[in-house]
């Protein structure tokens, strides 16, 4: 099975870049942050204190996630939108920080990995998820210019938003995901780095490709 894992901070340009690889090459993507923002909105709409780990585990137990032609459902519920609020970006390092919830999701993401080709974007999919990945890329991008990503997408989807509290939540969210206990975000010993600030989505995408392809030869 081919497996791609794609890693790297928020605003890196991992999941855009995914999705067309996956299209280019004809296999499965599988947004595994969506899984974790998909915990983070059900424990928020349940009233769940994030800060108390038992009670967000006692939560989502018996979690129901569906991922069906990139739509995401949770509980039967499309959640799809609901799921890249703010309000969902701002806590979900948090309970994606939980070693329970990240177990239960990876237990996921692998079964799904054995069989199909897939490429998955995250933040521990080479060291983590997919350690045995020959196709391992960390993506990054300067904190403003992620935050400048960021701010567009959301203003094009008509939230109100402030582009220095995306930056200082994008910084926040940075120094936490590197810094937890459980499955930290780092570069795979073994991943090439590609650095997207100053490159568009379609060479990134090709570099990429390339690499694929001479690495699968």
């Amino acid at each position: 099975m081919l497996q791609i894992a794609i890693d790297g901070p928020a605003g890196s340009g991992k999941s855009t870049i995914s999705k067309i690889i996956a299209k280019r090459l004809d296999i499965n993507y599988l947004d595994t942050g969506a899984m974790y923002r998909m915990c983070t909105l059900k424990a928020l709409k349940d009233g769940v204190d994030l800060d108390n780990q038992l009670a967000v585990i006692e939560n989502i137990k018996d979690i129901a996630i569906e991922i069906k032609k990139n739509r995401f459902y949770l509980d039967g519920k499309d959640v799809s939108e609901e799921i890249r609020r703010e309000k969902v970006s701002k806590n979900v390092s948090k309970v994606a920080a939980i070693e329970f919830v990240r177990e239960k999701m990876v237990s996921i993401q692998q079964k799904i990995a054995l069989k199909t080709d897939v490429i998955m974007d995250g933040r521990d999919i080479g060291t983590h998820v997919l350690p045995n990945s020959n196709n391992k890329f960390y993506l990054n991008a300067t904190v403003k210019e992620r935050a400048k990503r960021r701010y567009e997408e959301l203003k094009e989807k008509g939230e109100s938003v402030n582009f220095e509290e995306i930056k200082e939540n994008i910084i926040k969210r940075d120094a936490y995901d590197m810094n937890r206990d459980h499955a930290p975000l780092i570069k795979a010993d073994d991943a090439l780095e590609v650095d997207t600030t100053n490159l568009t989505i379609e060479e990134v995408v090709s570099y990429i490709i390339q690499r694929i392809s001479d690495s699968n030869d």
